[in-house]
């Protein structure tokens, strides 16, 4: 059975540009105004920000695309999720806090968390946090809890149907390929509609059909499935 190649494709990685906003122009705006290049370091607000909404919503694109657009102007960043499972002490070089996922962080993750918001808060650092409820409804320790629902405060909702074509189109079309309406129909009749696993579909689609130079047809995916 010929197997697909995993470590090629042209995926682009999230970023604010690439983030599709639908109801969520809000969010976006204010992380573009946080995080965008044109704002300077002395004119960024310490106030923390918080994200929530069901998975995916776009939270985990929106923390990583503020951390990638923070690195390109040579900024150190800090970053805690419930995959770290020895988080690092503060470090005074970051120029923000990013908390992904906070409500599945266990106790550990929750006593680093806040020594971070202590110590962002001494040294003027701006924390960005991200979770599936609102501040005051996550099972977490009162004193993080509390913090995280200090500042900005906004819900992100799904992308309704229209909007998850547009931007399978759209990050097809960046990737160079073409994504009939009959092959876009089939991707959300059968597979999970969310639109992280939409996109990590079109991924594997990309590198099979990089890999066995075909264009993105039904028959691809269907031949992809069998040689999964």
């Amino acid at each position: 059975m010929q197997q697909m190649v995993l470590d090629i494709g042209m995926a682009s990685g999230p970023t604010l540009q690439n983030f599709f906003p639908g109801a969520n122009e809000a969010a976006l705006r204010h992380l573009q105004l946080w995080a965008g290049p044109e704002t300077s370091q002395t004119t960024r607000s310490p106030v923390p920000s918080y994200i929530w909404g069901p998975s995916g919503s776009g939270k985990t694109h929106l923390l990583k695309a503020v951390r990638e657009s923070l690195r390109e102007q040579g900024a150190v960043v800090g970053w805690l999720d419930p995959s770290e499972l020895s988080p690092p002490e503060f470090d005074e070089r970051w120029a923000a806090i990013l908390m992904d996922d906070v409500h599945l962080f266990n106790a550990e993750q929750q006593h680093a968390a806040f020594k971070w918001f202590v110590n962002a808060q001494t040294w003027q650092r701006w924390v960005l946090g991200a979770g599936d409820a609102p501040p005051a409804d996550l099972l977490l320790r009162d004193d993080l809890r509390t913090r995280l629902g200090w500042g900005h405060i906004y819900a992100l909702q799904l992308l309704n149907e229209d909007e998850r074509r547009a931007v399978l189109q759209s990050e097809a079309e960046a990737r160079g390929l073409e994504l009939s309406t009959e092959v876009v129909d089939f991707m959300l009749k059968r597979f999970s509609r969310d639109l992280g696993s939409l996109m990590q579909l079109l991924d594997h689609l990309d590198r099979f059909a990089m890999q066995t130079q075909r264009g993105l047809t039904i028959p691809l995916i269907k031949s992809m499935l069998e040689n999964l």
